[in-house]
Formats: C-alpha cells, sequence, structure tokens
C-alpha cells in the first residue's frame, strides 16, 4: 500500500480534460456525460474502461474501443501525447471513440508443391456461399489455391487437399494459374498465362475427404495473359483483366455464351487431322467472350464487380488508371489518372456508392472515390508497406477495413478510420498507416542471414478475408497462411 495516499502534502495526481465524440450511432453518450476529468496518465485500456463503467455507456458485456486524436489512434498515455505534440495540461482533448480492431492471430500454415499466385474462401459467410444457398453444406469450409504450376488445389481446414485439378492434356490450364474464384459450392473460374478464362463443375465424395474438378468451360479471347478474374454467382458472370489491356466478360452458361474466336483455339494453325486430336484431348465446350474491349493502354491488372451492381466494374492498369466500366455497353464513365502503375484493386461500400483501393508499384494504396462528380478523386493514401502492393482485400465485417499484400512479405491491416495529413515528402494530402502487420511464418523460421531485400523469398501474391476462415494469404514462400479474422473488428 503507498503510504503516501492520505498524507499531508501528497502530489494530486495530475487530471486532463476529455471530450468524449462518436460517429457510432448505438455508441452515444448521454447527455451531459461526454466530458470527464481523467488520470493524465491513463492510456486506451483505461479510458476503455471508463466508457463501458456503469455511469458512461454501461454495457452489458465490455466492448473494447480504440481512441482517435485528429484522426491518430493513441498509442500512448494522454499525458505523452500532450508532450510530444507540445500542448498543456490545460488543453482539452477531443477523443473519437470506434470499436478497436483486435490483433490477428497466427493459426496455422499448409505447405504447397509451387508459388500461390491467389487464393479464395468457401463458407457459411463467404460470398460464394451465400450465393449457394441452401446448396451450401454447413462446415464445408474450403481453400482454392492457383498456383504457378498451372493447377488449382482445394483445401479444407485441417490442411489437406481434397481435390486438384487437371493437367493441360487433360483439360487444364497450359501454363500459371494467375487467379482463381469460387462462383458457387460446386463452380470455380480460373484464368492465367495460358489466355483462357475456365470454369470448373466441382464435387465431392460423401465422406467429404476427396472431390474432383471437371472442366465444363473454357473461354477464348485475351491475346495476352490474365492477371485476374472477379465473380458474380448470381448472374454466372466472369469479369478478366489482361495483360492486352482488355477487360473481358464472360457467361458460365454454355447455351448464353457466344462461339470462340476460331484464331485463338488450340491448333488454331495445325492441320486437320490434328485439330481433331487436340479436340479430343477436352470434354469442355468452348466459348468466346460476352464482350472483350481495350480499355487500358498497358497491362490490366484487375478488374472487379461494383459490390452492389454487376453492370458495372472497375478496372486497374500499369497505365496508371482505374476506370468505371459500365457493363452494358462496354464503356468507361469515369477515368482518374493516378502517379503510378497499378497491380490490384478492391471496393470498400461508402454509403450509396463505393471507394476504390488500390495497390501500386511505389510501395503504397491509393484510397480513390469513383464517382464522377466527386470533387476530389484522391481520398487518402495507405503508407508501409516496403515493396509492391499485389493483393487486396476488403473487411466482412465493415466499410473502413481491409487487407493488402505486398512483395515485402507481409500482410498489412488498414483501418481507414485514422488519417493524419501527409508531410511534404509524402507529397501532402491524407495518410493512413497500417494498424497491424501480418509476418510470413516461413520467415521466422528461416535459418541464415536476413535477405536485404524486404520480402525476398516470402512475396505475397494472393489474399482473401473472410469471417468464417479469417485472413487467409499465400505467395513466393509455397505457403497457405491463415490468421484468425474473425472477431478482428471488435462488437458486442
Amino acid at each position: 500500500m503507498d503510504s503516501s495516499i492520505g498524507q499531508p502534502g501528497a502530489a494530486e495526481p495530475q487530471q486532463i480534460r476529455v471530450n468524449f465524440t462518436t460517429t457510432s450511432p448505438d455508441l452515444q453518450l448521454p447527455e451531459g456525460r461526454t466530458q470527464l476529468l481523467v488520470p493524465a496518465d491513463i492510456k486506451r485500456y483505461g479510458l476503455s474502461r471508463v466508457l463501458n463503467s456503469e455511469s458512461m455507456l454501461n454495457t452489458s458485456s465490455p466492448i473494447p474501443f480504440d481512441f482517435l486524436i485528429n484522426g491518430s489512434f493513441l498509442r500512448t498515455s494522454l499525458e505523452d501525447y500532450l508532450k510530444a505534440n507540445g500542448l498543456s495540461a490545460e488543453t482539452t482533448i477531443t477523443l473519437q471513440y470506434v470499436r478497436s480492431l483486435i490483433p490477428p492471430v497466427y493459426q496455422a500454415s499448409f505447405e504447397h508443391d509451387d508459388w500461390i499466385s491467389d487464393v479464395d474462401v468457401l463458407s457459411e459467410t463467404a460470398r460464394a456461399g451465400v450465393w449457394s444457398g441452401e446448396k451450401f453444406v454447413t462446415g464445408q469450409d474450403r481453400i482454392v489455391t492457383a498456383s504457378y504450376d498451372g493447377l488449382l488445389r482445394i483445401w479444407n481446414n485441417s490442411g489437406n487437399i481434397i481435390a486438384t485439378s487437371p493437367s493441360s492434356s487433360l483439360g487444364g490450364h497450359s501454363a500459371s494459374i494467375k487467379s482463381a474464384k469460387f462462383l458457387s459450392a460446386t463452380q470455380i473460374a480460373s484464368a492465367g498465362l495460358d489466355r483462357t478464362v475456365r470454369i470448373w463443375k466441382y464435387s465431392e465424395a460423401d465422406d467429404h475427404l476427396s472431390g474432383t474438378l471437371k472442366p465444363s468451360l473454357e473461354l477464348y479471347g485475351h491475346t495476352a495473359g490474365i492477371e485476374s478474374i472477379d465473380v458474380h454467382g448470381p448472374t454466372g458472370r466472369v469479369l478478366s483483366a489482361g495483360s492486352d489491356g482488355s477487360i473481358g466478360l464472360w457467361t458460365t452458361s454454355k447455351s448464353a455464351a457466344p462461339a470462340a474466336p476460331a484464331s485463338l483455339l488450340p491448333g488454331a494453325n495445325a492441320s486437320s487431322s490434328k485439330k481433331r486430336k487436340i479436340a479430343s484431348s477436352t470434354a469442355a465446350a468452348q466459348r468466346g467472350p460476352l464482350s472483350l474491349t481495350k480499355q487500358h493502354t498497358s497491362a490490366a491488372s484487375a478488374a472487379i464487380f461494383d459490390p452492389s451492381d454487376a453492370t458495372v466494374a472497375y478496372t486497374a492498369s500499369q497505365d496508371h488508371t482505374l476506370r468505371t466500366v459500365d457493363l452494358t455497353t462496354s464503356k468507361a464513365e469515369n477515368v482518374i489518372t493516378t502517379s503510378h502503375p497499378l497491380l490490384s484493386l478492391c471496393a470498400l461500400r461508402r454509403g450509396s456508392g463505393v471507394l476504390l483501393a488500390a495497390g501500386t508499384s511505389a510501395r503504397h494504396i491509393t484510397v480513390a472515390d469513383p464517382r464522377v462528380n466527386a470533387t476530389t478523386t484522391s481520398v487518402m493514401t495507405l503508407r508501409g508497406h516496403r515493396n509492391m502492393v499485389g493483393c487486396l482485400a476488403v473487411s466482412p465485417d465493415n466499410d473502413y477495413s481491409l487487407v493488402s499484400g505486398s512483395h515485402d512479405g507481409t500482410c498489412r491491416i488498414w483501418d481507414l478510420r485514422s488519417v493524419r495529413a501527409g508531410t511534404k515528402a509524402e507529397g501532402g494530402g491524407n495518410v493512413s498507416e497500417s494498424v497491424y502487420v501480418i509476418e510470413r511464418e516461413s520467415l521466422k523460421v528461416q535459418k541464415g542471414p536476413k535477405s536485404d531485400v524486404p520480402g525476398r523469398g516470402a512475396k505475397v501474391f494472393g489474399v482473401a478475408w473472410d469471417k468464417s476462415w479469417g485472413i487467409v494469404s499465400g505467395g513466393e514462400d509455397k505457403m497457405v497462411q491463415i490468421n484468425r479474422g474473425r472477431d478482428l473488428l471488435a462488437v458486442d
């Protein structure tokens, strides 16, 4: 016990006046309780306890909170914050309280045979699971990996491979696969450097310990490798972004798909007898695109559907541009020119619209507003990666968080609620820094001296974020890594 307590002359602990505010309607404090005197040495945890107390929010169970001061998360005591910013203890601090993002916990790694170019997940909460409706079998959570060896692999949550796609001689891809997505619990789309989009029928044995990937459709049109795809299960549509600068729109329906361009089919220049031999090697139907338009002057790196409207697409390219494309007319409705080649893309819902986050070759992520009437197209820049940003995924829980995968060997989690003014060296504007960094577990067990090049041997090429699975990533280290994303956003 402190003997000085209650004794004459004992120094009164310094207190600071704070004003609590929030943008969450369900977390508003009662009138008259927003201002409070708190100890100067209090930190986030103490402030969170104060807010949860009976005299404040009176929560039935504690809600972890974070606190923003002028757009930046409080990571020290209030006293240290005041000193660092040259402020007096008499200053009243406005604290914006928000639900905390909980650190992602490493769960498991699955060893792969080759580099992993992309990952996607199937679960009750994933979009393909939702699209599947009653056809989704509860507990049948799966991961699909696309690989540089030209094969797709389906994994269960024990790390076992349930199914592998056939080789090129049996109807599979003839070169590296760059992208793969679940359309439903029984259908998968993939695309890669062989310039084709392929649709697969997926089925499992009754015991769910083994499965089959059967090619059902080969889609031709691109004249160069395909970098990425997106899918929309309810309409059976697939979007593709090609190195030829073209954006393709495809259907999974054989009857609705146009004929494939004859000049692009395998063996197009071969003799008739060889053509018959090639045709007999695959049972999959061959079709063309619903539309294929050259939207970009350099390689298109990503194409995604608008989260709420499957007739609208957003595309990103190494020509530095983001484009909004009306898929009914195949025309670009809006073009945003950035300062660097763009390598990846995701869309965050924002009210009735979206914000686009684009990973760049310059190690940062540009967040832009694609609305034609937006007063400022560039909303903010996300800084922290040490190498190019090749993949992105939005949070399944909210509209202000995303995860990025980089060639620096890390995934970073971003919270767009935290923003600061950019420095002169950063080019000004609004800047946000990552709230958590997920390291590759493979690098932690690596022997020998560390490389001077960030991410050497462990570049991250694909990432997915799902309520059930968590954050799933893969890349150059030939490992599928899972970090817990469930409850990453702390809610009541």
